[in-house]
């Protein structure tokens, strides 16, 4: 449904056209993404920091699509408040806390090489019916990771062997793996993670009382996962053997996770 308001602002599905346009921020966030890939690849200045730049701002360009899919999907299903609340702006900042949804994640990113979940989609649940569309939107994200995986792993197979700067391929590698460690963390069935989502529409209202009260603390609940050496063990064992059987090579991505910490040499 399109229209125009009495104000002759346009509106689509009664919704602001200006609410779909891409914000400044994302696309600041895609011209860097860009730019450091062009850096890396013809060893420009510090070649660390190329790799920084890209790693970084790739990681940031992923989490943007990650949440827009969640937001495009629940607005497709009923809920149009994502998009008054900016959500289908792709604007990382509108996704939650900027310190906790963004600068940790990125910082776990640098420090850990793990594709920590990071920003959140606030979803009017009530305006979407079916317990189908429900999972659809919580599912949405983690496809968008498993997606991006996938094209960072075709591309590094396909134009690897033909040559070109061994940090570029590393940096791609590297920004490959975080996408495959997001999407398997994204994927795992815990209370507030995208995984425990898509299975929440689907339990009895006894355990659903449950889930919704361990919901709040997923990110904690996901890092005592983590800490565990057994579960922590067979996770990364997972990621791991995934990876491989993608083709990723291990010693590249390590080597990329080496050249990001640009501070350290």
């Amino acid at each position: 449904m399109a229209g125009d308001r009495p104000g002759g602002e346009p509106l689509l599905l009664g919704v602001p056209r200006a609410a779909f346009r891409p914000s400044p921020v994302f696309l600041a966030l895609v011209a860097l993404f860009v730019t450091s890939a062009v850096m890396t690849w013809r060893g420009y200045g510090n070649v660390r920091f190329d790799v920084f730049l890209f790693v970084v701002s790739g990681w940031l360009v992923s989490l943007c699509l990650h949440e827009y899919a969640h937001a495009l999907v629940a607005f497709r299903a009923g809920d149009r408040s994502v998009a008054h609340q900016g959500y289908l702006t792709l604007n990382p900042l509108k996704y939650s806390h900027p310190l906790l949804s963004i600068a940790l994640p990125v910082l776990v990113v640098l420090l850990g090489g793990i594709g920590l979940p990071g920003g959140a989609v606030w979803v009017d649940r009530h305006a979407i019916p079916g317990r189908l569309r429900h999972t659809l939107v919580s599912l949405a994200g983690p496809a968008t990771n498993v997606l991006f995986t996938l094209v960072l792993v075709v591309a590094l197979r396909v134009g690897a062997p033909g040559g070109g700067p061994v940090e570029f391929w590393a940096a791609v590698a590297l920004l490959a793996f975080l996408q495959l460690t997001a999407s398997l963390l994204n994927l795992l069935p815990v209370p507030g993670l995208d995984g425990g989502n898509m299975i929440q529409p689907w339990l009895s209202p006894p355990y659903r009382r449950m889930y919704d009260l361990f919901a709040p603390y997923g990110f904690i609940l996901l890092f005592a996962l983590l800490w565990n050496p057994t579960i922590g063990g067979w996770f990364f064992g997972a990621v791991f053997a995934v990876g491989d059987a993608l083709g990723l090579p291990p010693g590249l991505y390590g080597r990329g996770l080496e050249l990001v910490r640009f501070w350290q040499g």
